[in-house]
């Protein structure tokens, strides 16, 4: 496919498609983390499963952004930032392992955050650019 020089990326989605593929790489593994982390690895509370819930959310995203779905990847960048909080707050304030599953944490979040923005971009650019034609 010939593409002119200032064709936006969104014109040819295998430019951006290994953003797409990172962003659900590391959505599978915050997934993963969430649940590994309260249920097995170091739990607030032995017994306690509820804070396992946290991976839900996510999990709720995963389908979209299994899809590529730019809408799924706008909102879920939005809500992996509670994620990135939570893993920089706790890396502080929690000692041994836990700490550095909460530094995991926030760097999966940051990572996915990263990544759908970057697929993402180009998209809003190519429709930020066809309302300016629509309206000249």
């Amino acid at each position: 496919m010939n593409l002119p020089l200032n064709a936006p990326a969104a014109a040819n989605p295998r430019s951006n498609a290994a953003f797409a593929l990172a962003a659900l790489a590391s959505l599978v593994a915050l997934i993963a983390l969430a649940l590994a982390w309260e249920l097995w690895l170091a739990p607030l509370r032995p017994g306690a499963w509820a804070l396992a819930l946290k991976g839900l959310p996510l999990a709720c995203a995963l389908p979209g952004v299994a899809r590529k779905n730019v809408y799924t990847l706008q909102w879920a960048s939005m809500l992996v930032l509670l994620y990135l909080a939570e893993g920089v707050v706790r890396g502080m304030t929690d000692a041994g392992l836990s700490a550095s599953l909460a530094w995991l944490e926030a760097l999966l979040a940051l990572a996915f955050f990263v990544c759908a923005l970057a697929y993402v971009a180009p998209f809003k650019r190519a429709a930020r650019l066809n309302a300016r034609s629509k309206k000249s």
